[in-house]
């Protein structure tokens, strides 16, 4: 079966932001006097806004409500967006237009709303992408399936039919629970396991995302 559709993920795949969360979510905690947790970073990566936040306050300890500790790590988010300082992965732009000029494309990010308008914006992609989905907007934030099954569902795809772009190891469980296939671009950042990756069809960077190979490796189910 051939894909009827691409869906990326956002931080991580498209730009290189997962140390930029990860500074300003340690920020905080370093200001309230806690050490960071062992396992804390990977834990939050792909997490929900309302997810990530409990974590904070919950497991790191941050003395605060949940919403305040969302609002405090947005705030700094915010700021980085706004300052014009977005650190694209290589090829970035380039591969999500070759996509979007041979499938129906979308992004479903774990980024706030805020944050995923103002990188479209940004980037001048907004013409080009048909949907874009932040776990916000849905039950579950990744790994949970939330998110791509509702990007799917918005593109009007089987999500059998449809391959996510992926790099963090809960980003990649997300979309082989929603039935999707997987192309990894794996991070030097808290890279996935091998046996998560051997379930992927694993690039070295973006470059290498093109339509022929997404016709080549194919899907992973029909309806």
């Amino acid at each position: 079966m051939q894909a009827e559709a691409v869906v990326f993920d956002l931080d991580g795949t498209l730009i290189d932001t997962e140390v930029v969360w990860d500074d300003v979510r340690r920020g905080l905690a370093r200001d309230a006097g806690l050490a960071w947790p062992e396992g804390a970073t990977q834990a939050m990566m792909g997490m929900s806004t309302g997810e990530w936040s409990t974590h904070m306050v919950e497991a790191v300890g941050l003395p605060v409500t949940q919403a305040e500790a969302a609002r405090l790590t947005i705030e700094g988010m915010v700021a980085h967006y706004r300052s014009g300082d977005l650190t694209l992965l290589p090829g970035a732009l380039e591969a999500v237009r070759r996509m979007g000029a041979a499938y129906p494309i979308a992004i479903a990010s774990s980024s706030p709303r805020i944050l995923i308008d103002t990188f479209v914006e940004a980037m001048g992609l907004g013409d080009l992408l048909r949907v874009t989905v932040s776990t916000e907007e849905v039950d579950r934030g990744k790994p949970a399936p939330d998110g791509y099954l509702r990007a799917c569902e918005l593109l009007g795809v089987d999500p059998g039919k449809a391959v996510a772009v992926e790099d963090a190891p809960n980003g990649i469980r997300s979309a082989l629970n929603a039935g999707m296939t997987v192309v990894a671009i794996p991070p030097h950042f808290h890279p996935p396991s091998a046996d998560l990756l051997a379930r992927t069809t694993v690039l070295e960077g973006l470059d290498e995302l093109t339509p022929e190979l997404i016709e080549a490796i194919g899907v992973r189910t029909s309806s």
